[in-house]
């Protein structure tokens, strides 16, 4: 049932009540409803039907063609009998028609190498319907996984704040028996208003971050939705796994490896050019005139043809060779530029995982003071309860509280961003 509400989700506005989102179905409904998705699978559909003998021109052309002609001339003629036959507004009639049928026997393979090239295309389209789905649950994810970061931060200065009501209460109780002054309770209370404005300003950057979300999945960016979440990190993403996967997965290194193979068909399309080309036609003629004056009334006449055609190019200005050589430094440019993929995709790669891998490393660390900085935050808070330390002691402790509680949760979503930028390019996105 949940599935279902969230793909009517796709297509209306949301409830007035907040619903809450997954990432499996944030992913589901952005695959649903992306433009730039729809953009590419169109491209494949028009690939798609491209890819036909037809299009590639081996299949025979039929076609059908009628003509009448009325005419008014002036008709003077003498014949070898001596007549002499002069006239003029006279009227002739003339109508035409056939069928012709031809088709292509030989043409140096041009028609193969054309609907070689034509399935090419759409292997090619077929690839990037696939880059861009990876693309699309990549930016999903990144985005879904900022909102629970702005929200964890929301979380480690609400925690504050109640250390400060708390401190705030202290000092009141204190300033009634008169062990605390007026400095002391201003202090405290414009610690509490700093703390509580900061959070009303980390609500407005979770608010827009969840507009960033919506924007993403197509919907309504005005949508209410809750997301009760929390960063899980795959600690056992390889340098190794993820360089051989990128090399034989990549959508862009096999759209490279597509697109050298196109080139390489385009070359042998121009060069067929310089081969004979023979095609074989056929049809049914028919031809009727009419004439009001003249040595002849009458004319018609019809029946079935047979035929076939050869063209040899002997000279056109070297217009082909130079075409192909062309053709030639394209495929070799198109060769070039996968082996600049692959060296910045590897480059990218051992960078991500550098990053990932110290993240990692101190993301331990950052739990543990995380940890011990909210211990220190009641240790202190007790002993300011038992007037054994400052309120300069407690606002340390608050800060050094929120500092930890910001570093743990930037190095998980960094880790995490980097372990999705790692599986993106090895294509190995899981949800």
């Amino acid at each position: 049932m949940k599935r279902i509400v969230f793909f009517c989700l796709a297509i209306g506005p949301l409830a007035a009540a907040a619903q809450n989102l997954t990432l499996h179905d944030a992913i589901n409904i952005a695959l649903k409803n992306s433009l730039d998705i729809q953009v590419v699978q169109n491209n494949l559909k028009a690939n798609t039907i491209n890819n036909d003998y037809g299009v590639a021109g081996g299949l025979p052309q039929v076609g059908v063609n009628l003509a009448n002609t009325e005419q008014n001339t002036a008709v003077k003629q003498k014949l070898n009998t001596g007549e002499i036959i002069e006239r003029t507004g006279t009227y002739s009639n003339n109508l035409s028609g056939g069928l012709s049928a031809g088709m292509v026997l030989y043409n140096g393979m041009h028609i193969v190498a054309t609907k070689h090239r034509l399935e090419q295309l759409q292997l090619l389209s077929e690839q990037s319907v696939d880059s861009m789905i990876i693309n699309v649950e990549a930016n999903v994810m990144l985005k879904y996984y900022d909102v629970i970061r702005q929200q964890s931060y929301a979380r480690t200065l609400q925690r504050s704040i109640d250390v400060s009501q708390q401190k705030l209460s202290i000092i009141k109780a204190q300033k009634e028996v008169g062990m605390a002054n007026n400095a002391d309770l201003f202090q405290a209370q414009v610690d509490l208003n700093t703390q509580q404005q900061a959070l009303q300003s980390q609500q407005l950057v979770i608010d827009q971050g969840k507009t960033d979300l919506l924007t993403l999945l197509t919907l309504r960016p005005d949508s209410l939705i809750t997301i009760n979440d929390t960063i899980l990190v795959d600690k056992q993403v390889s340098l190794d796994s993820v360089l051989n996967n990128m090399y034989a997965r990549n959508p862009r290194l096999l759209n490279a490896d597509v697109q050298i193979r196109i080139n390489e068909l385009r070359e042998k399309e121009i060069a067929s050019q310089m081969y004979p080309l023979l095609s074989a036609n056929a049809g049914y003629n028919y031809s009727r005139t009419k004439n009001g004056a003249g040595n002849v009334l009458f004319n018609q006449n019809y029946g079935p043809y047979i035929g076939a055609t050869l063209s040899i190019p002997i000279f056109n200005g070297n217009i082909y060779r130079k075409q192909t050589k062309v053709a030639e430094i394209n495929t070799a440019n198109a060769k070039l530029q996968k082996s600049m993929a692959i060296r910045d995709y590897t480059s990218t790669t051992v960078k991500s995982w550098q990053a990932y891998n110290n993240n990692l490393q101190q993301l331990e660390t950052a739990k543990g003071t995380y940890a011990l900085s909210g211990q220190l935050l009641e240790l202190v808070l007790q002993r300011f309860q038992l007037r054994q330390a400052t309120i300069v002691d407690v606002i340390t402790a608050q800060q050094s509280f929120e500092n930890a509680g910001y570093s743990l949760i930037n190095l998980t979503y960094a880790a995490k961003a980097s372990e999705i930028q790692l599986k993106l390019l090895a294509n190995l996105l899981t949800y």
